[in-house]
């Protein structure tokens, strides 16, 4: 997410990937797109550094959660690595795995494209769900680009537009 001039500098990155100046927002969403967890970093952090700093901070919900329920699937688009994650991961909390597991996003190859009669740009299977999410917060006019001095200002401020939506839709119903 771009910067705007009133952005402070210690919360500026450059994504070389992107060649934008500004922040990365990180969610875990549920399969309807609501948020588990939010965070913004520097937009030249990794994916991976920001997915693990976000479940790090959030590490206490996998702690609590009974070994004896299903196992929560965490799906990640191709930009991410798994078996790094896991390694991390469990130099936090050992057990982590026995409660996670990462599920990569398929994607489709060019010769599945060609057997169903497609080309260009095919949707992967539930990624929908978090691009919905991230159509949600383009809504709220202040997170269009950053205007805040500090990280954490951008992360509430994201917080902040899902309570406002969830709000809206418990008052409609």
């Amino acid at each position: 997410m771009q910067n705007t001039c009133n952005a402070s500098v210690d919360s500026k990155g450059y994504c070389f990937y992107k060649s934008t100046n500004g922040i990365k927002r990180h969610l875990a969403v549920d399969t309807l797109g609501f948020p588990f967890f939010t965070h913004c970093t520097q937009a030249n952090l990794s994916d991976d550094a920001g997915l693990l700093e976000m479940l790090v901070q959030n590490i206490e919900s996998f702690q609590s959660k009974p070994v004896n329920i299903p196992k929560i699937t965490i799906l990640l688009d191709q930009g991410y690595h798994p078996e790094h994650l896991t390694q991390e991961l469990e130099k936090v909390y050992p057990q982590i795995m026995r409660k996670i597991k990462f599920e990569r996003s398929t994607k489709p190859s060019t010769q599945e494209k060609v057997a169903q009669g497609k080309s260009g740009f095919i949707p992967a299977v539930a990624r929908w769900v978090i691009e919905r999410s991230n159509a949600w917060m383009e809504r709220c006019k202040i997170l269009v680009k950053n205007f805040e001095r500090t990280l954490s200002n951008a992360t509430t401020k994201i917080n902040l537009c899902f309570v406002r939506l969830m709000m809206k839709r418990l008052a409609a119903s």
